[in-house]
């Protein structure tokens, strides 16, 4: 039952408004003690020509009171509506006990397309923690629309083709050999990547010989692209390494290379349209009248550019998928890129522009200072998650040595930790990466919510239970099971929510707020010692957050051990 839009039509039928609109303007009070639902009577102020109190008292006398609802109390300008908590439980509870793993999914989606862009790591360079926010956010987001019904297409836009591949053959002719190549991986292809700048520093003819390079990669050179494969293939080797550590899979590798093909017609078309003007020898397209930096197509070397390989990339991807929306996981630093492509493919006339969509993050540092491939300075993704697996397990051990499946479960846990820490803050915020608050298991963390289902698991496994409709809901009027029930009540919102703004710590904190809930309920009511009515009816609360907190974290990324 959709409370608030009851609540809606009830007061709309009194003042002569539609239920939608009415609910659109409730709120839900920062403390039950002041009610599950209140109504707002300051926009009413104006076509009802008095203050919002008085109009309150008189809503108070004039709506006819919903069945659901124990008592209406007016606090000022605001109307507080109380559920009644038993009939609000049993709502809640037999939709989990009937959708199960469906509770939350929606047909909204149906029929559209959604195109996500995310990860994208650097070919012959390290998959470093830096690269864990657009591949954790992206991953997350592909669950959440797919939850909503939407058709997605998971697209890793490697960065496999630029100048750094010019350096890095001229850097393996120079220092290089090949058995130190295929033996060591991409830390070898690091370090001739890093010594290479460190020379160009004091020989910068170095850079010029890269760039020839790469304009041979462009022409077809035979050897350049020998060598350009076999980095390739040793990256994505390391690289689906990682993504399995992870769960995390993609649809489509279509790195930047894959374009080269496509963007001469591209650029065509910008000439056809008399886009492309001459700027330096450059190829530009103008946009001082957006108040941007023009927009950079071809150097004056002949090469092409991100924004190239850019827009083609969204022309193609239009065309093959038809999408509604194409979504871009970047840094933020990279806003004024997208603003100004965006920008070019709505002067090529495309409508299809607005369904363009930069969805930035904050970056990931280290408490020494910004991450950099260039200097070497870097943390690496697999190391990471060893280190949390290791950490994790050393807690097992301690804590509960007798757990059967101790690797998969600290794999699992340790995994989940580090996910849940880059989905718990909005993905604006910069993170200082600290290993202690990584790993810290109490509190605000993914193991909290994994031990919550757990738990949840173990009580279950303890007792039959009876069906729903043999359940006397009456028994569940305590006010820590309506706070569980309100926070479950909440989560298909909150996952429409965190798919409107991208933004998946909005689903990260309503697991938290039903782990911690659940937590008190657990702490106040006792379950399995109850009487039989009473047990059964708390059961079937536990069954409901077990099935909620597996869902919701399945939907992050993450696994939901049933013994820890």
């Amino acid at each position: 039952m959709d409370f608030k839009l009851e609540l809606g039509k009830a007061i709309g039928a009194v003042v002569g408004m539609e239920a939608e609109e009415v609910s659109s303007w409730m709120e839900v009070p920062p403390e039950s003690a002041m009610g599950d639902y209140a109504f707002p009577c300051f926009r009413l102020a104006k076509t009802m020509r008095k203050a919002p109190p008085m109009i309150a008292a008189e809503l108070a006398q004039q709506v006819e009171k919903p069945d659901f609802v124990e008592r209406v109390e007016v606090k000022g300008a605001y109307l507080n509506f109380f559920l009644d908590k038993a009939t609000f439980a049993k709502a809640v509870l037999e939709e989990i006990a009937e959708k199960k793993e469906s509770y939350g999914k929606s047909t909204m989606g149906n029929g559209k397309t959604i195109v996500i862009d995310y990860s994208s790591p650097n070919i012959a360079k390290p998959f470093h923690v830096g690269h864990l926010r657009s591949t954790v956010i992206g991953n997350a987001l592909y669950h959440l629309y797919e939850t909503l019904g939407y058709h997605c297409e998971g697209v890793n836009h490697l960065g496999d083709w630029g100048t750094q591949f010019g350096k890095l053959i001229v850097a393996y002719q120079l220092w290089g050999n090949a058995k130190d190549v295929e033996e060591k991986g991409i830390s070898e292809l690091m370090r001739l990547y890093v010594k290479f700048h460190d020379v160009a520093e004091e020989k910068p003819e170095l850079e010029d010989d890269a760039r020839a390079w790469f304009v041979k990669m462009q022409d077809g050179d035979e050897e350049a692209l020998r060598l350009w494969k076999w980095f390739y293939d040793i990256s994505i080797k390391e690289f689906e390494r990682v993504y399995a550590m992870l769960h995390v899979s993609f649809d489509h590798y279509t790195g930047e290379s894959f374009y080269n093909d496509k963007m001469a017609a591209v650029v065509d078309e910008l000439k056809e349209k008399n886009l492309l003007t001459e700027s330096n020898g450059a190829m530009i397209v103008d946009l001082s009248e957006e108040n941007m930096p023009p927009c950079l197509i071809i150097r004056t070397d002949g090469g092409t550019l991100y924004a190239t390989r850019d827009i083609t990339a969204a022309l193609y991807r239009k065309k093959t998928f038809d999408f509604d929306k194409c979504i871009y996981l970047t840094a933020l630093d990279q806003n004024l890129h997208f603003a100004q492509w965006f920008k070019v493919i709505e002067k090529m006339g495309y409508d299809w522009s607005k369904d363009l969509v930069h969805v930035p993050f904050g970056l990931v540092s280290l408490d020494s200072g910004k991450l950099s491939t260039r200097k070497g300075h870097v943390v690496l993704m697999e190391d990471l998650l060893h280190q949390a697996i290791a950490e994790t397990k050393k807690i097992i051990e301690e804590k509960n040595p007798s757990l059967p499946n101790k690797e998969e479960v600290a794999k699992q846990v340790g995994i989940g930790a580090v996910i849940f820490n880059d989905l718990y803050n909005s993905r604006i915020k910069d993170v200082v990466f600290s290993w202690e608050r990584m790993l810290n298991f109490e509190g605000e963390t993914g193991p909290y919510v994994q031990y919550t289902n757990a738990r949840a698991c173990s009580i279950l496994r303890k007792a039959q239970m009876v069906a729903p409709e043999q359940v006397d809901f009456s028994k569940l009027s305590d006010p820590a099971t309506a706070d569980v029930c309100k926070a479950l009540y909440s989560f298909p919102e909150k996952i429409k929510e965190a798919a409107a703004k991208y933004e998946p710590s909005v689903l990260s904190r309503n697991l938290m707020d039903i782990a911690q809930k659940f937590n008190k309920f657990y702490h106040d009511n006792p379950i399995l010692n109850s009487e039989e009515d009473v047990k059964q009816a708390r059961l079937l609360v536990v069954r409901a957050v077990q099935i909620v907190l597996t869902c919701g974290l399945a939907i992050l990324g993450m696994e939901a051990p049933e013994q820890m």
